[in-house]
């Protein structure tokens, strides 16, 4: 069988079972047509990838994907991004510290968890085969989505940016070929009310527009006792819009998204008392203290993609992917979550980015593949002041960072059937990645800087640099692929990542000191602001099979990832005029590290029981298995020691998985599905460096749904649980303390209070949806 994912694969489902299906992903000629190619597909539970206009399913591809469809998530209540991860093995997705909007993810323990400019993102985010350059206002909201895929290990010889440990594509719904309108309503526990409208509608035989519009709305987990405001609510406008045109051999589409975000500033929850005026812990987790209100939270993001296709004969194609985006954010983080000004820092993130792809791929006989060409233009400034005021009275340390990344690469990957049965495949990304960083740090006396609107005067400048640095670097990707019958594909992949270096924003070049404890000179203040780039060599194993008549289906991966010149980011409180207590902090990221990334990945779906007339019962199971091995071999700390024995892989349980499953009972003139998921995570650390108080002990998570539709598809109505044990699970922290282990005391390292936060997932929530399709 010919493997086409070479050419940039498109995936698309059919499912009895929960989210390891994933639903058709073109538009097909007729609804009557899509209605029966979706019940052809339900029926033998296969699924399916789409590259160019013909499919072929996941079970030919020798690679780690997992698909979830839209409509199978918003049947699930899925109402975000980050709910993904519950169903995708050894993938971490979370909103990002003391914000609402902002993404961290991790992939087979290669991410990044620090959102600031200057840092590359380790796993790829797509929105309609637009790379997202920044993780700022990436917590997608489900609606209007076609499907979402993750492919898990190095990408870059297929489509789009390099990305290390691996990618997600957000791929928003194809417009119908009849007039259509949905209303989807949403009301539940702490006030949630959504309502969602999209319409669409054909104006000639070639040109469709739709748009959709969401309100998206809900009351705080908990509350703000400084302010008086919610803590951890949501405020959310979004619209999207789409224009196809398509004449036969020439598809193009225009789409556009918006969303505006004014939810209250996400503040976290002490582990200790204050250190300077005892303030106790808080009993409720999502309530919190914290008194820094200068500037708003508010996150406004924009972007478009024009898509085009053009097929210049029965086997050659050419695509065009041209993309824009820019958002802005302003955030009030409270480290302290403390009324007292003791670390405190208001930020400001402004992002803004244009990219371009070309493809040209060839689908012959026995040859299939793509070239392609890849540019991106990007600009990120980030900008905080650090206001420690209870360390010295008014002062404020400043940091502006501006990067500017112009990156352009070529990509080619081809497959070649030796025979009937067996396949090759050989693939390569040639990347130059050029970095340039503005980093200005000042300190203030007499409050907040004029950026924040304070009045503070600037008595010292501490970094005022200025760098530029090319990474060049080629990728390879090989892979043989055997199919012995239809039903099995054993496959054996080699493919490298690559992130390029850049420029710590937070450094600060007076830290700079030489051997001999002087001042540094210009090269050295460019290595001490620098690092290097990272690289992972992944070597994959794996069998995939269809199995007592398409009935089970199953994905079996084993992995070895050689993880070299690792970067690791931090930020440490630093005394700048050593009386001893540390005033500031400076960042410092290095290339401290080289690892050992290993493990084995098992999905599946099985339709146990059907009535094959296609209107009964049915009942299907889905699972997903990640176990993972992360250990550093070197870890080098800013003394020169090798500390690899005490520092973990962050963001990487050891194991991820999920049990689910749908039992479909025909009642009346409709269909009563009941579906229900168990998602598992074991122990995790927030950082390479435990701490008994950030890191989270496994735990499970567990949901269910009753969800009824019409047999006429014109209305639905669900019932939906999420965590409905209420466990209380932590997904990212703040420490700048010392000690507290073993009955020590606590030192601050940063401020005077005493800095050792944390914020944590959603709660138990019940709601109900309603949809109405017209």
């Amino acid at each position: 069988m010919k493997n086409t994912l070479c050419l940039r694969a498109l995936l698309l489902a059919g499912s009895a079972g929960l989210a390891t299906l994933a639903a058709p992903a073109m538009a097909q000629d007729s609804a009557a047509d899509a209605a029966d190619e979706a019940a052809a597909a339900e029926e033998d539970s296969t699924i399916y990838v789409t590259a160019r206009r013909r499919e072929e399913r996941l079970l030919d591809v020798p690679l780690s994907v997992t698909a979830l469809s839209g409509d199978e998530l918003i049947k699930q209540g899925v109402q975000d991004l980050v709910a993904v991860a519950q169903q995708v093995p050894n993938v971490t997705l979370e909103v990002s510290r003391g914000t609402n909007t902002t993404l961290t993810a991790f992939i087979r323990g290669v991410g990044q968890q620090d959102p600031v400019a200057g840092f590359e993102a380790g796993v790829g985010l797509y929105i309609d085969d637009v790379y997202l350059n920044r993780p700022q206002a990436a917590v997608l909201d489900i609606y209007e989505v076609e499907r979402i895929e993750v492919l898990r290990g190095p990408q870059g010889t297929l489509y789009g940016r390099n990305t290390i440990g691996g990618a997600i594509k957000y791929v928003t719904a194809s417009l119908p070929d009849e007039t259509r309108m949905m209303v989807r309503g949403t009301y539940g526990s702490y006030d949630q009310a959504d309502l969602i409208v999209s319409a669409s509608t054909p104006i000639t035989d070639n040109l469709k527009i739709g748009a959709s519009g969401a309100r998206l709305s809900r009351g705080g987990f908990g509350e703000n006792l400084t302010l008086g405001t919610e803590n951890y609510n949501k405020d959310v406008w979004a619209a999207r819009g789409t224009i196809e045109f398509d004449s036969g051999p020439v598809f193009i589409r225009l789409s556009g998204d918006y969303i505006k975000d004014k939810s209250e500033a996400r503040q976290g929850h002490r582990f200790i008392p204050g250190l300077l005026n005892g303030a106790p812990v808080l009993d409720n987790v999502f309530d919190t203290r914290a008194g820094l209100n200068i500037v708003d939270q508010e996150v406004e993001a924009y972007g478009g993609a024009l898509n085009v296709a053009i097929e210049l004969s029965d086997t050659l194609t050419f695509k065009s992917i041209t993309g824009y985006r820019e958002d802005k954010s302003t955030t009030p983080i409270d480290f302290d979550s403390l009324p007292a000004v003791d670390l405190d820092v208001p930020a400001i993130y402004n992002n803004d980015q244009f990219s371009q792809e070309l493809q040209l791929l060839y689908e012959g006989d026995k040859l299939s593949g793509v070239l392609g060409f890849y540019y991106l233009d990007a600009n990120a400034f980030t900008a905080f002041d650090v206001a420690l005021f209870t360390t010295l009275n008014g002062f404020t340390a400043q940091t502006l960072g501006d990067v500017n990344t112009k990156t352009w690469s070529v990509f080619g990957d081809f497959t070649y059937d030796l025979s009937d049965t067996i396949s090759v495949s050989v693939g390569g990304r040639y990347t130059n990645d050029k970095r340039t960083s503005q980093v200005l740090r000042r300190s203030f006396l007499g409050g907040f800087s004029n950026l924040f609107g304070g009045t503070g005067a600037v008595f010292a400048t501490t970094s005022d640099f200025n760098g530029s640095a090319t990474f060049k670097d080629f990728n390879p990707r090989a892979s043989i692929s055997w199919q012995p019958n239809a039903d099995n594909n054993v496959y054996f992949t080699y493919s490298q990542g690559f992130k390029g270096g850049g420029f710590d924003p937070r450094g600060q070049t007076t830290a700079c000191r030489n051997a001999t404890g002087g001042a540094c000179n210009p090269q050295e203040v460019f290595d001490f602001m620098s690092f290097e780039p990272e690289t992972v060599d992944s070597f994959e194993l794996g069998w995939k099979a269809s199995l007592l008549d398409n009935r089970v289906n199953i994905r079996l991966a084993g992995f070895l990832g050689q993880y070299k010149n690792v970067q690791i980011p931090g930020s440490v409180g630093f005394d700048s005029n050593g009386d001893g207590t540390n005033d500031t902090f400076i960042g410092i990221t290095s290339n401290a590290a080289d690892a050992d990334v290993n493990g084995i990945e098992f999905e599946g779906n099985a339709l146990i029981g059907k009535d094959f007339a296609g209107q009964g019962s049915r009942f299907s199971i889905n699972w997903s298995l990640g176990v993972l091995d992360a250990k550093f071999n070197t870890f080098i700390d800013n003394f020169g020691n090798d500390v690899a024995d005490s520092r973990v892989f962050q963001n990487t349980p050891d194991i991820t998985a999920h049990m689910g499953f749908n039992m479909g009972v025909p009642v009346a003139d409709g269909m009563l599905d009941f579906i229900g998921l168990a998602s598992l995570r074991s122990d995790a650390s927030q950082f390479e460096v435990p701490n008994p108080f950030l890191d989270q002990d496994g735990f499970v998570l567990v949901d269910a749904s009753i969800v009824y539709t019409a047999d006429s598809g014109a209305w639905s109505l669900g019932l939906h649980g999420k965590n409905l044990f209420d466990k209380e699970y932590i997904v990212a922290g703040y420490n700048f303390v010392a000690g507290g282990v073993g009955g020590t005391p606590f030192i601050p390292t940063l401020g005077r209070e005493g800095t050792l936060t944390g914020f944590f997932g959603d709660p138990r929530r019940i709601f109900v949806t309603a949809q109405i399709n017209f």
